[in-house]
């Protein structure tokens, strides 16, 4: 078999979506879904395998920036859209195009690759660490409540329609782009995506419902979310199904969360992707009545280790060489001193002893700071090599809040 690899072109961009919807189930995407991811595509950024006329496979790389321990920001590649078509499995294809794209990746200057996985197991053989997880809940609120510090009442709260309140939604959501590490700067264009409200996402719900949290006359907060009603002989059991929900300070944001568990005829509030450590956890009264569920999110690929261990910061100093071993980029490989604090940090090659011995993909988890090179350490994926080297780098890698991706790409 002989395929042509190469970056994508305008005018094959229909039938290379179309092969990625096919690997994906062959269901086709709604006109809105479809026109968003059109006009957000960058085809200079995407390649495609082909096999004669035929498109069996698809990669993408959106433009970003990720939010990096410190509150620093990282050029990053958003990988996306990866398919290889069921009749090509097993011929190297996906292996291919991770080559290819990391190549592109490195000559774009760009230190970072992310991306969401289908299934988890799949890019970590290229380098890839889950770097974030998230947390889904199912909150029985006939029986917990939320326990809402003082001031909630001072809360206003009222209903708008979805496209009315997208601005000032989408302003809130600005201003905590960087409150986190593995949030993403944008480009314009991606305030729409929380817009998209397909049918077959709703599982029957009503369509997306917004309400604003006001304090004197200042949107401080928002919530989008569907309402599902339900009634059983016993009487109402609808559900709460939460989109999207930020606030810019705790008060303001209780009380969204009070009043999504308190809406009549319902007694159960879901969502589906929250921070591991966010505040709600110490709202609820009941967190046993939670059904709190952790999966993995954001998976961190370092392109040049140099450049993007000096991006970030550190929540102390730390000076160790990393022994890293990196063969599917093999610039990567060897030993690196890294020196660093909360002001800066430097990353150089050096022929000093290895204080710590670890592959690119351990150094892709801990990135972000939500896992720590300890636990990574226990798992046997990091070997400390001088005593002491690995409770310095861990807790210089750290983050005093969990690292959260809001939302795909």
């Amino acid at each position: 078999m002989t395929t042509d690899l190469r970056v994508l072109r305008q005018s094959e961009w229909d039938r290379w979506y179309r092969s990625l919807e096919l690997a994906f189930g062959g269901v086709p995407e709604t006109r809105p879904e479809r026109e968003l991811w059109t006009d957000l595509a960058e085809t200079e950024r995407s390649i495609g395998v082909w096999d004669g006329d035929d498109c069996v496979g698809t990669a993408g790389a959106f433009t970003f920036s990720v939010s990096a321990p410190g509150g620093t920001f990282v050029p990053a590649a958003g990988v996306t859209m990866v398919s290889v078509a069921a009749t090509h499995r097993r011929r190297g294809i996906l292996t291919s195009m991770m080559r290819r794209q990391l190549d592109d990746v490195r000559s774009w200057g760009e230190p970072l690759a992310v991306l969401t996985a289908s299934e988890p197991e799949i890019y970590g053989r290229f380098g890839y660490g889950v770097a974030t997880h998230q947390m889904s809940v199912e909150i029985d609120s006939s029986r917990t409540r939320i326990a809402a510090p003082p001031g909630a009442d001072d809360v206003r709260l009222r209903f708008v329609p979805v496209a009315d309140g997208a601005r000032a939604c989408e302003e809130v959501y600005l201003r905590t782009i960087g409150t986190r590490p593995g949030m993403l700067a944008r480009r314009p264009g991606w305030e729409r995506l929380p817009l998209l409200d397909p049918p077959s996402e709703r599982e029957g719900a009503s369509p997306m419902q917004c309400v604003l949290a006001e304090r004197d006359g200042q949107v401080v907060g928002y919530a989008r979310f569907h309402n599902k009603p339900n009634w059983s002989a016993a009487g109402p059991e609808g559900s709460i199904s939460v989109r999207h929900i930020d606030a810019l300070d705790p008060v303001a944001y209780a009380a969204l969360w009070r009043f999504l568990c308190g809406i009549d005829l319902t007694t159960t509030v879901r969502s589906r992707n929250r921070p591991v450590d966010d505040p709600l956890l110490q709202l609820v009264t009941d967190i046993r009545r939670c059904g709190v569920r952790v999966r993995d999110s954001l998976h961190v690929r370092l392109v040049d280790v140099a450049g993007a261990l000096e991006a970030r910061r550190y929540t102390a100093p730390v000076d160790v060489v990393l022994d890293v071993d990196d063969a599917f980029c093999p610039w990567n490989a060897g030993r690196w001193r890294l020196t660093g604090d909360a002001k800066g940090a430097s990353c150089e090659r050096t022929r000093d002893e290895a204080d710590l011995a670890l592959s690119v993909r351990e150094l892709g988890a801990a990135y972000l700071g939500g896992v720590s090179l300890s636990a990574l350490a226990g798992a046997g994926r990091v070997r400390e090599l001088r005593e002491g080297a690995l409770a310095e780098a861990s807790v210089g890698f750290g983050s005093d809040v969990a690292p959260w991706l809001p939302h795909g790409f």
